[in-house]
């Protein structure tokens, strides 16, 4: 009984003693006041839902749904307090007026507007994490959930807190609006490249997918022998040069020591077998220490756990800071949560779980994939949307899906430019669907683009 009283008066949290500083959202209020421009830098900092108070709460969003609207040039305090009495935030137009005029008063200059968002987003942070003790000491004391259950839902709820998540729920278009906003904003701007898709490094590709977009789950798939799992390397090497962002390598077949030699004779363009054999001149290995310097100056982290489940590599991805983009090779060798006889419905979970994931981290994840052996009962070998292995829900749950395809490989005799595969884009959620032309360099485990392959116009 005494431990329950403990847990009880651990649950009661009174409202007005949760963290928060009204002075400091009075603050800002008066900052966005006495200078509208004020509230781009607040935006970086806050939402309305960060302001404790629920009248500041409603005063900022009314504040920020004018700015990014079409009176934003002409907000001033008549505007705002029109606006807040026909909302329903003032009861009258002679409170309201005291009130703001109070408010901008009080504010000598709209500089230190950042100092004071830190503060209230701090506040609000606490706020958050109180509300998860909260919630867990409930569940710890009703007994319905495991204590591996109840370390998964805290982990993700505090990840979201640091990832600056609204978890209301339901959101209001207008709040949504305003993340839209910024967004344009940045795509727009000079640092634009900071917010698009990562560059590939094949030009014909970004020009139709976009490049590797946030939150996308790309599937490469191919038969065994057409260079997939070399092609996704380089992808990753390519978008680890361009973004700068820490790029995570799941190999559920080959070893890292194997990834890292197709890697070195790629850039170093040291024939890979050679590298298998060690039968290297004193020219080669100086390629090799070179490229060496520069492969572990890139971001790049490998992981060849077996059988991993999404869960798993969640909790270890989640932990990477400036995460850009996930490698998984690939679907068919990984694990799920569950269990069932019918592989079609576990690969299904994967991938449903996979695009969550990426959604969640904000990041593109390049999963790749097997195609079934109905490809190769057709006089044409190319493969289709509906070759997939195991398929189910991999269409469904996939933004972009891409086929390597080297003709060479089935019509030895006939097929007049052994060294070119075609990346067939298959579905593009983005966009038009394509094919594209790569030369393939077995010698250096290498894909790169034609000579005479130029970019659609912009």
């Amino acid at each position: 009984m005494a431990e329950t009283a403990v847990f009880d008066s651990a649950v009661s949290f009174s409202e007005q003693a949760l963290p928060h500083s009204v002075e400091a959202e009075q603050s800002v209020l008066g900052s966005v006041l006495i200078d509208p421009e004020s509230v781009t830098v607040a935006l970086e900092y806050v939402k309305p839902e960060s302001f404790f108070v629920e009248q500041h709460r409603e005063l900022f969003r009314l504040m920020v749904g004018l700015f990014t609207g079409a009176q934003g040039g002409q907000m001033d305090i008549i505007v705002i307090l029109n606006e807040a009495v026909r909302e329903g935030i003032f009861e009258n137009a002679a409170e309201g007026k005291r009130y703001l005029t109070a408010l901008a008063e009080n504010v000598p200059s709209a500089e230190n507007i950042a100092s004071y968002c830190q503060i209230i987003q701090e506040k609000y942070c606490a706020r958050c994490l109180a509300q998860i003790a909260r919630d867990l000491l409930r569940e710890v004391t009703a007994g319905t959930e495991t204590a591996q259950t109840l370390l998964d839902s805290a982990e993700q709820r505090i990840y979201d807190i640091r990832q600056g998540r609204d978890v209301r729920g339901l959101i209001p278009i207008k709040d949504v609006m305003v993340e839209t906003y910024k967004h344009l904003g940045d795509i727009s701007g000079p640092d634009r490249d900071r917010f698009v898709g990562a560059k590939t490094g094949y030009v014909m590709l970004d020009a139709i997918t976009g490049g590797m977009n946030n939150s996308d789950l790309v599937i490469l798939a191919a038969r065994p022998g057409m260079g997939k799992t070399s092609f996704a390397l380089n992808l990753a090497t390519n978008v680890a040069k361009s973004s700068g962002k820490n790029i995570a390598i799941y190999s559920l077949e080959m070893s890292m020591e194997q990834l890292v030699s197709r890697m070195l004779s790629t850039h170093a363009l040291v024939d890979s077998h050679k590298l298998r054999t060690g039968r290297l001149n004193s020219e080669e290995w100086s390629r090799i220490a070179a490229s060496a310097d520069v492969l572990m100056g890139m971001n790049i982290f490998l992981s060849e756990a077996t059988g991993i489940t999404v869960p798993k590599m969640k909790a270890q991805l989640r932990r990477i800071k400036n995460l850009g983009m996930v490698v998984i090779d690939y679907l068919q060798l990984m694990d799920a949560p569950l269990k069932s006889d019918n592989r079609v419905l576990v690969i299904s979970d994967i991938t449903r779980n996979l695009k969550l994931m990426a959604k969640e981290l904000n990041v593109p994840v390049l999963l790749l994939s097997q195609l079934n052996r109905a490809v190769e009962s057709r006089p044409d070998k190319h493969p289709q949307l509906s070759d997939l292995r195991e398929s189910g829900s991999i269409e469904q749950d996939a933004d972009i899906i891409m086929f390597l395809y080297n003709d060479f490989y089935y019509n030895r005799e006939k097929s007049q430019n052994p060294n070119i595969t075609e990346c067939i884009v298959a579905k593009n959620r983005h966009g038009e669907t394509a094919k594209i032309n790569l030369v393939w360099d077995a010698q250096f485990t290498r894909f790169s683009t034609p000579e005479n392959e130029t970019p659609p116009p912009a």
